[in-house]
C-alpha cells in the first residue's frame, strides 16, 4: 500500500471568528458547509440532485426514510472514462435526540437537500481550478445517515433508519450502471465525516472494479483525534461510542480492526489506515478548528472560559496552551 500524509502546518486554520462551532445537538461540521449551499454564482457549475429511485426497495434510505441522492456531472474528452466520487461530510448523530433533530435537516432527509449545488474544488469543471479532474465524471454523494455511510439498523419508535452502509451500496450500484463500471481510473474522496467514510470504504470501492482499473482514495480532514480534552474527558470517543452503538456501525467495521480492538476504536481512522490495501492519500490540518472546538476544548470542558480567547485567536494562547496542542499533534502524527 502506498500512503502519503500531507499536514498543513497553519495555526491560523483554527483561528476562526464569526462561525458558531457549538452545534452539539447534531455535531454538524462546518468543514463541508460552503460547497453545499444554494448556488449563488452563475459562473460556477450548478449540478442537479438525482434521487436513487431503486434505493427504497433495498432499505437504503436516509434517517427519515426518504430516498438518498447524488449529483453527477459527466466527464468528457480524455476524462470520459475516469471518475471522482466525493462522499459528503457533515458530522454524526450519536443519540436518539440528535438523530431526530438531524432528520429535519439536509443531513438526514432528502426533503431538505438543495435541488442543485455548486461544483467547486475537486468537482470543478474549470481546468484552471481543477487541472487534474476537471473533465472526469464527477459525483457528490449526499450524506443523510449520520454515521459516515456505515450504519445498519433502525429505531421504530422514533422512525429512524440507520442505513448508511446500504446507501453506500445503492449509490455505487447506480453509478456503476451509469458507466462507472467502464472506468479506467477512479478516485474515492471525502471531507470530514465523508473523509472518514472514504477510509472505511476504500477497499470496498477498489473491489468494485477489475484489476486493470487504477483506483485510489483521498481522505480530506478525515482523521479524528482519540484525545483527552482539557478537562481530562474523552469527548469525541464518547460521541463515537454513541454513533457506533446506536447505528449498528460495528456490523460494518473491518474485521482486521475489530478482531483486535473495541468497535469504537475501530471508528477512529488512525486504527484503520494501516490495513487499507488500496493506495490512499491523507490530507489533514495540524490544527483543525472543528477538532479543537469539539474534541479538545468543548464548552463543557471549559466552564470558566479559560480557553475562550485561545480558541478564538491562536495569538492569545499562552505557552502551556500551545504545548497542549503540540503534544497532541505529535502523538497523532502519522508518517509516510
Amino acid at each position: 500500500m502506498i500512503m502519503k500524509l500531507v499536514l498543513l502546518w497553519v495555526l491560523g486554520l483554527w483561528s476562526v471568528s464569526g462561525i458558531d462551532l457549538s452545534r452539539s445537538e447534531s455535531f454538524l461540521s462546518y468543514l463541508d458547509e460552503e460547497v453545499t449551499m444554494s448556488p449563488g454564482s452563475t459562473t460556477t457549475l450548478i449540478v442537479p440532485l438525482t434521487l436513487i429511485q431503486g434505493a427504497a426497495s433495498k432499505g437504503a434510505v436516509c434517517l427519515d426514510g426518504t430516498l438518498p441522492g447524488y449529483h453527477l456531472h459527466r466527464g468528457f474528452g480524455s476524462g470520459a472514462n475516469s471518475w471522482v466520487i466525493h462522499l459528503e461530510g457533515g458530522g454524526w448523530c450519536n443519540t436518539i435526540r440528535s438523530c431526530v433533530f438531524r432528520k429535519t435537516t439536509r443531513r438526514g432527509s432528502s426533503k431538505f437537500m438543495e435541488k442543485s449545488i455548486n461544483f467547486t474544488g475537486i468537482l470543478s469543471n474549470k481546468a484552471e481550478e481543477n487541472p487534474d479532474f476537471y473533465n472526469w465524471n464527477r459525483v457528490r454523494v449526499r450524506y443523510c445517515d449520520g454515521a459516515s455511510f456505515a450504519g445498519e439498523g433502525q429505531n421504530e419508535a422514533n422512525k429512524l433508519y440507520f442505513r448508511g452502509q446500504r446507501i453506500w451500496l445503492a449509490a455505487m450500484e447506480e453509478l456503476m450502471a451509469k458507466g462507472m463500471q467502464n472506468a479506467n481510473q477512479a478516485i474515492l474522496s471525502g471531507c470530514s465525516a465523508g473523509g472518514l467514510a472514504s477510509i472505511l470504504h476504500c477497499d470496498e470501492f477498489k473491489n468494485l472494479f477489475p484489476e486493470t482499473t487504477k483506483v485510489k482514495c483521498l481522505s480530506d480532514a478525515g482523521l479524528f483525534l482519540d484525545a483527552t480534552n482539557v478537562a481530562g474527558g474523552h469527548t469525541l470517543r464518547d460521541m463515537y461510542e454513541g454513533v457506533v452503538t446506536l447505528q449498528g456501525v460495528q456490523k460494518n467495521l473491518p474485521s482486521t480492526c475489530t478482531s483486535q480492538k473495541d468497535p469504537t476504536s475501530c471508528f477512529f481512522p488512525q486504527n484503520l489506515v494501516s490495513n487499507v490495501k488500496t493506495p490512499m492519500f491523507l490530507l489533514n490540518a495540524a490544527y483543525d478548528a472543528w477538532q479543537v472546538d469539539q474534541s479538545l476544548i468543548p464548552s463543557l470542558a471549559d466552564p470558566h472560559g479559560l480557553w475562550r480567547a485561545c480558541k478564538t485567536d491562536r495569538s492569545h494562547c499562552n505557552s502551556s496552551q500551545i504545548q497542549f496542542f503540540q503534544v497532541r499533534e505529535k502523538r497523532y502524527l502519522v508518517r509516510e
